[in-house]
């Protein structure tokens, strides 16, 4: 009975009208399902929720296409390694979701509704379980830029402070500007609860002489080239 359930949809390899709008269904609902369940535990952009909703669907369909014509197959890989993606690295749970969602779309496409459906549950529950109530689950990570001048020696300088405003942070990237006269620090920070940040970067400003300083989100391009 169980072996039943979860069979595919696609008989003999034959993928028939009724079975493609099943499948497709099933992809595009799966995807709104693991682009909420990422919208809910980490706010992202309106281009990375439309690409969880619509992969599925898309890998679907190759699926399909190639139905196990070797040729087909090579085709599309060769066609898939001409498209360069030249974006801002993500990070290990953008990358996870991209996967969950390219694992749903290939059981999809094989007609394997049920497994996709459970699949695509118990990971999205996992991964939100984790992420409201495992270890670091209230971070919210933000980007610190701070200008300094030259003579300014910044090892050591503003980690009192971070240590008072932060329970994490890592010093990122170190860039010269103004011909060499300012040096621009960057941190990736993960601000304690209910922080006053202007108390903050009153603090900073008192050690970097009131020059620029930067505090906001990580700021991401996800916009691929070809």
């Amino acid at each position: 009975m169980l072996n039943s359930l979860f069979s595919s949809v696609i008989s003999n390899g034959t993928v028939t009208g009724s079975s493609f709008l099943v499948c497709t269904l099933a992809s595009l609902a799966l995807g709104v399902l693991i682009a909420g369940i990422y919208w809910l535990t980490d706010k992202a952009s309106k281009s990375f929720l439309l690409t969880l909703i619509i992969l599925p669907a898309v890998i679907q369909m190759i699926i399909m296409l190639v139905n196990g014509n070797i040729g087909a197959g090579v085709a599309v890989a060769g066609a898939f390694s001409l498209v360069r993606f030249r974006s801002a690295p993500g990070n290990g749970k953008k990358i996870s979701t991209i996967f969950l969602t390219m694992a749903v779309g290939l059981a999809t496409g094989m007609g394997y509704i049920l497994i996709a459906v459970f699949f695509a549950a118990v990971i999205s529950l996992v991964s939100f379980l984790v992420s409201k109530f495992g270890p670091y689950s209230g971070d919210t990570e933000r980007m610190l830029r701070i200008t300094i001048p030259e003579d300014l020696d910044y090892e050591g300088v503003f980690e009192e402070v971070l240590h008072t405003y932060a329970d994490r942070f890592e010093l990122i990237s170190v860039r010269t500007a103004g011909m060499g006269t300012l040096y621009k620090l960057e941190y990736r920070i993960y601000p304690r609860q209910n922080i006053s940040s202007h108390e903050m970067i009153d603090r900073l400003r008192e050690r970097n002489g009131n020059l620029e300083i930067f505090y906001g989100r990580p700021v991401t391009s996800e916009t691929p080239e070809l």
